[in-house]
């Protein structure tokens, strides 16, 4: 037996070797490339601190960070038919559905809420681009009808932040069908005389744009965010031309009269409830925590 080799060695190995570090802790800018920790990026709600890149944030962070006091009760939504054209390519659809799920830990790919913001009542919608692309399904139709069955309930707005690669393409006729069902859901809404608000973030694509995500009173997207029917590179192959710099993207939009505002992220907040106060005839709000002051009791000196 060898007792510097069997022994000695790999003692002195296992106390002078680097600890492993958990992957988790840092991410990597798709931007720039820096590596941020993953508390700087989730307290800068995933906006990238050395370029300002925005990063996909999923749904229930978003609603903590927009809600007052991160508090909001989720809207419930009825379940669609499952698997209903008992799809399956490499993998059949309701395995796909529980990897999903799994993924990112919820059932399906848009979140309804209601809560307050800067104490104004709404109802938001967001779409989750981690589950299956944020595609458009059943369930996402059926969501958007609930979350405007519910602002007009409350009579409040609706604040919808988009997020998608299209329509599912494992529902089929289904899914398309979901445009026209989600256009008289915001229908309802005008009729109501409710404001309806779109956020759109990156990437919004497919029949998502070619619908309820390009029908708001108010369009507001954030920086850099892709918003487009058909991809650049699918009508570059189209056309054969090289397109403009920055095409599709928010900035570019906004300039072509596309959108009415490109508002970052951590400022998103006051925007919506600057906006949203406006839209529902309310004072402007309060800073603070304070309701505001009665002007007609103040005595001039």
């Amino acid at each position: 037996m060898n007792w510097i080799s069997n022994y000695v060695r790999p003692r002195i190995n296992s106390i002078f070797s680097r600890r492993e570090v958990p992957e988790n802790l840092w991410s990597k800018c798709d931007e720039c490339g820096t590596m941020l920790f993953h508390r700087e990026l989730s307290d800068n709600l995933n906006v990238c601190t050395n370029c300002d890149h925005h990063m996909n944030l999923r749904p229930r962070d978003r609603f903590i960070a927009l809600f007052d006091g991160g508090i909001f009760t989720e809207v419930a939504v009825p379940e669609p038919t499952p698997d209903p054209l008992q799809f399956r390519d490499q993998k059949k659809y309701p395995d796909r559905m529980r990897a999903a799920q799994k993924a990112s830990g919820e059932k399906e790919a848009m979140l309804v809420a209601r809560g307050e913001i800067g104490r104004t009542p709404i109802v938001a919608a967001a779409q989750d681009f981690s589950f299956m692309a944020g595609s458009m399904g059943m369930y996402v139709g059926n969501a958007i009808i609930a979350a405007a069955q519910e602002a007009v309930r409350l009579n409040c707005p609706l604040i919808l932040f988009s997020a998608a690669g299209g329509a599912r393409m494992q529902e089929g006729i289904l899914s398309l069908m979901q445009m026209p069902r989600t256009t008289v859901a915001i229908q309802m809404l005008q009729e109501a005389g409710l404001p309806y608000i779109v956020v759109l973030t990156h990437p919004t694509t497919g029949g998502v744009t070619a619908s309820y995500a390009m029908l708001g009173d108010i369009q507001i997207a954030e920086p850099g965010a892709l918003i487009c029917f058909a991809g650049p590179r699918v009508i570059e192959q189209t056309i054969r031309e090289k397109l403009p710099e920055g095409f599709q993207r928010a900035e570019y939009l906004l300039e072509h009269g596309m959108l009415d505002r490109v508002t970052d992220r951590r400022a998103m907040k006051e925007e919506l409830v600057s906006i949203t106060r406006m839209l529902m005839d309310m004072p402007p709000p309060v800073a603070g925590d304070l309701p505001a002051p009665d002007v007609a009791a103040v005595k001039p000196e």
